[in-house]
């Protein structure tokens, strides 16, 4: 039973925020039922007597204790993750090294245990330049302090939820004697501010990252493991932040930072400020660009903008934009990368989104050589989804006609209110004050009326003469009702004709992993002639750039070339779950798109993305997909609601 599964199945819940029966987490999280229940038990126990997974005859949701217990030690704290963070700090703490068998009796382990963890240690050393040593009944790290450090972060990130900065997760990994939340809180407080009073803005998950790794470096040269002096003269603008770094760092933290650590946080402080603030002018921001970056950014967005027919082909999106990418190649030399708290939910909820800033990714690393993780790429997509945001709001628009038969003004004083209440979800485009409207003439998307129709309808809402919360709840949930029927109608029709039953596979092979899996689901569309060996190599590496798993249940691997001879779906059922990256998966959708289909790019990939997030829709859809027959009849059921 470990905490991983546990964390992961509290992280579920919290986040669905909704009943779920052991059944479905079972599948999310590839266990048996049996294990759901054990897992809840041990979770509630971590915040006795208090309730942090709730009970029911609908099966399990998060309780009022949940927060409480995603950052509780409990009973659980000697789990194999606690004791290998303690081994780790062990190490770090120790320049000469640790005696194996003096830190098993520590733990209260057997040495053959230690070695399994000191085994997993050595995992943990992937891309940090540190190396394990052993010899005879001694270990120890060999490795630069900068690579110490990069463990320390990786250690810390491990510890905190979903990648969110968390002090109390932080003194976890430092120890209990490290720098706490009272002087830290205040810390991050008059940097953020002073940031802002010297013209910057602030990206606030970035600033988070940053403190974590002023934390880091405050522990260090508390036990005398500074940075070494540097050698390269800093730049005016690292000059300012170094001194204001030193200057909070004595009053909140009491340490005197060198002139090595100082450096180099100032030069992470400055990589994570994505723009000069609001008031600088453009040509000030351009002139802190390197002309190589910005060419290679306008390209990028360029290609992309035609490639998804999106509107992000903008002078302002592609500065800022190519202002992150820079800071973004400056955090790539220090290995010091931005964790991004919201990756999960944005590939989620915006697969399209998320899509275009993986193109966008791709684009740059081939230009530029960057490596681009997840969290990194999740950045791009809220670059994106900004600029989206701001040339789609209009479409989303709903018009509506207000029925309000006259009585001195009063049809005028509810279309007020009605504009000034609901302005972002519908746009009144006629009012009708007669008592006995002609109802079959009036064509917009939504009617308000404040009597009653000659027959009820979906597009209708009785609304008062003068507009209550509860009448701004109902249209509202009349708009979404609206919204979302169009955009499954829309996916339905596209649906339909990409699907062959030649092209579906029921009992997917776990043991053959994801590239396994695109394979088996490409052979199919080989066979019809839709795709050769070719894109199913450039959907493998696809996939190695970001997984596509965008929901709890629903992976979309695909190639990012539309260069299918025409657009066709390969579906695969598992059943029970599948791993897939670092999640779980219960349907695999190979998707070949065609140049032809672009303008259906869009509509496929959100809205079918859309229906396998509800996870009892997945169920329905999973457990009666005997056949082809039964899983397009589940899905469009699901679709039509």
């Amino acid at each position: 039973m470990t905490r991983a599964r546990q964390d992961r199945l509290l992280g579920l819940l919290v986040r669905d925020g909704d009943w779920a029966t052991a059944a479905t987490l079972a599948d999310a999280l590839g266990v048996t039922p049996r294990s759901i229940r054990s897992y809840v038990t041990a979770v509630n126990a971590r915040v006795a007597p208090g309730v942090a997974i709730e009970s029911g005859p609908q099966g399990y949701r998060a309780g009022p204790d949940a927060s409480a217990a995603v950052r509780a030690s409990g009973p659980d704290a000697g789990t194999p993750r606690d004791r290998l963070h303690t081994l780790v700090r062990a190490l770090l703490d120790s320049p000469d090294g640790i005696d194996v068998y003096e830190t098993a009796d520590g733990l209260h382990v057997s040495s053959a245990t230690l070695d399994a963890d000191l085994s997993r240690v050595r995992g943990l050393l992937g891309g940090t330049e540190l190396t394990l040593e052993r010899s005879a009944s001694r270990a120890r790290l060999r490795g630069t302090e900068m690579a110490q450090r990069r463990l320390l972060s990786r250690l810390a990130h491990d510890e905190m939820d979903a990648g969110s900065f968390d002090l109390a997760a932080l003194r976890r990994t430092l120890g209990e004697g490290s720098v706490g939340a009272a002087a830290f809180g205040p810390f991050k407080s008059d940097l953020v501010a002073e940031l802002g009073a010297l013209g910057y803005f602030v990206n606030e998950f970035g600033i988070a990252d940053v403190v974590m790794h002023i934390a880091i470096a405050a522990d260090r040269v508390a036990q005398d493991r500074g940075l070494e002096q540097v050698h390269r003269d800093p730049a005016p603008a690292q000059e300012e932040i170094a001194e204001l770094l030193a200057r909070l760092a004595r009053k909140h933290l009491g340490v005197e930072l060198g002139a090595g650590d100082l450096q180099h946080l100032a030069t992470l402080v400055l990589t994570r400020v994505v723009a000069p603030g609001d008031e600088a002018p453009v040509d000030h921001a351009r002139a802190r660009l390197d002309p190589e970056i910005e060419t290679a950014v306008r390209d990028v967005v360029g290609t992309a903008s035609a490639e998804f027919l999106v509107d992000i082909a903008h002078e302002d999106f592609i500065l800022r934009l190519a202002l992150h990418v820079q800071n973004l190649q400056h955090r790539a030399r220090e290995q010091a990368w931005s964790r991004n708290p919201l990756t999960r939910s944005l590939k989620t909820t915006y697969p399209m989104i998320f899509e275009v800033a993986v193109f966008i990714a791709s684009r740059l690393q081939e230009r530029l050589g960057i490596p681009l993780p997840d969290d990194e790429i999740a950045y791009i997509a809220m670059h994106v989804g900004g600029r989206l945001e701001r040339s789609r709001r209009a479409d989303q628009l709903l018009t509506a006609t207000i029925v309000c038969p006259g009585y001195y003004d009063l049809h005028e004083l509810l279309r007020s209110s009605v504009d000034r209440s609901l302005g972002q979800a519908v746009e009144v485009v006629g009012v009708e004050t007669r008592v006995d409207p002609d109802w079959a003439s009036i064509d917009t998307d939504l009617v308000l009326t404040t009597i009653d129709p000659d027959a009820p309808s979906e597009r209708i809402v009785k609304i008062q003469p003068f507009l209550t919360d509860a009448d701004i709840d109902r249209v509202q949930a009349a708009a979404g009702r609206i919204r979302r029927t169009r955009r499954l109608a829309r996916l339905r029709t596209e649906l339909e004709r990409y699907f062959a039953p030649s092209a579906f596979v029921r009992g997917l092979d776990a043991s053959a992993g994801e590239e396994g899996v695109i394979r088996a689901l490409g052979a199919r569309l080989i066979a019809q002639g839709v795709i050769d060996e070719g894109y199913v190599d450039r959907t493998i590496e696809r996939e190695r750039l970001s997984s596509t798993a965008f929901t709890d249940a629903l992976a979309v691997p695909h190639a990012l070339g539309m260069t299918a001879t025409r657009t066709s779906i390969a579906i695969g059922i598992a059943d029970p779950s599948i791993p897939w990256a670092e999640a779980r998966v219960q349907v695999v959708a190979l998707v070949a798109f065609s140049e032809t289909d672009r303008e259906a790019f869009q509509t496929v990939f959100e809205q079918f993305v859309e229906v396998f997030s509800e996870r009892d829709s997945v169920q329905r859809i999973v457990r009666r997909s005997t056949n082809f027959s039964g899983f397009l009849d589940e899905l469009v059921a699901v679709i039509d609601g």
